[in-house]
């Protein structure tokens, strides 16, 4: 197991790896917005920190990462900051500058990097809907800097060697974004709402085969999926899925009414269902994954 990073402000790592020498299934599960090691100027510094983490962390989701991972051996890449200090799904240049005290790149360009920082959900998230503001005060430049350097940087570059090491081992790579997302909600009068989002970033980061196998595998156990739609994965799909070199990545989105309890706080008994059902499609893309190359023992790939 290997620890990495720093989160500014603790004396802990900012991810953890936990990776079999000899990968059974070539598979990587990553979490990156399930960290909670919330440092305590941080947490001095938000409106409402509770209200805020809340919204902002996907509630519990690394759980499940390590529960699948320990039942199928596949790599885990496990964030331990929090979604609030650096969303590590979004690109470093993503800021919005107008929360930062201290020196800015000049003149400040707008562009597709920093989108989402506009919408208030950028590198560092600055807003909510329905909420607004979420800090009481400005960034320093030299805490961003600190935060990309003890968080950002090592996670990726840990995530994309060993996605690698995987691929160079099975021949094909598969990376599986966890994410989690709050419910959906019903629109034109539908009812039937997705418990399960697949992103593919628009058929670009995975072969379409084996996202079309999730999809079916999913539908199979009676769960309502979508594809693309509303999430069709953002800045880890777009820097590590890389099909012309034999890495795949797919962001699977979790409503989290299916592992959650009423309150979205805690861990319900249906969590076991989901760590089954999820593990059940670790196993199954795993094999598949490695059949692409004809790599590997495929029986033990399986099981």
């Amino acid at each position: 197991m290997e620890r990495g990073g720093a989160i500014p402000g603790l004396d802990c790592p900012s991810f953890t790896l936990k990776a079999p020498a000899t990968s059974p299934v070539p598979v990587v599960i990553a979490v990156p917005h399930g960290g909670r090691d919330y440092p305590e100027h941080v947490l001095r510094a938000m409106r409402d920190p509770e209200f805020s983490s809340l919204r902002l962390e996907d509630r519990l989701i690394d759980e499940i990462g390590v529960e699948v991972a320990r039942l199928t051996g596949a790599v885990l890449l496990e964030a331990h900051a929090p979604r609030a200090m650096l969303d590590l799904n979004r690109s470093r240049d993503d800021v919005d500058w107008g929360m930062i005290k201290g020196a800015k790149p000049h003149p400040i360009r707008h562009s597709q990097a920093n989108r989402r920082a506009r919408s208030g959900l950028g590198l560092v998230p600055r807003r909510l809907p329905g909420f607004g503001e979420i800090w009481r005060q400005s960034l320093t430049r030299e805490e961003l800097d600190a935060r990309i350097e003890g968080i950002h940087q090592p996670y990726h570059a840990a995530l994309g060697r060993e996605l690698a090491r995987v691929r160079d081992q099975w021949g094909q790579a598969l990376l599986l974004d966890l994410h989690s997302m709050p419910p959906l909600k019903p629109s034109n009068g539908g009812s039937q709402m997705p418990k399960f989002v697949l992103g593919d970033r628009f058929g670009t980061s995975c072969d379409a085969s084996l996202v079309n196998h999730a999809y079916r595998f999913l539908e199979e156990k009676g769960q309502v999926v979508s594809h693309n739609r509303p999430y069709a994965g953002g800045y880890v799909l777009d820097t590590h899925g890389a099909v012309q070199n034999g890495i795949h990545a797919i962001q699977i989105e979790v409503c989290r009414s299916t592992y959650l309890d009423a309150r979205q706080e805690q861990l319900s008994p249906k969590a076991r269902t989901l760590v089954r059902m999820l593990a059940g499609l670790v196993q199954d893309l795993g094999a598949m994954t490695a059949r692409m190359m004809g790599r590997g023992d495929l029986r033990n790939a399986a099981e």
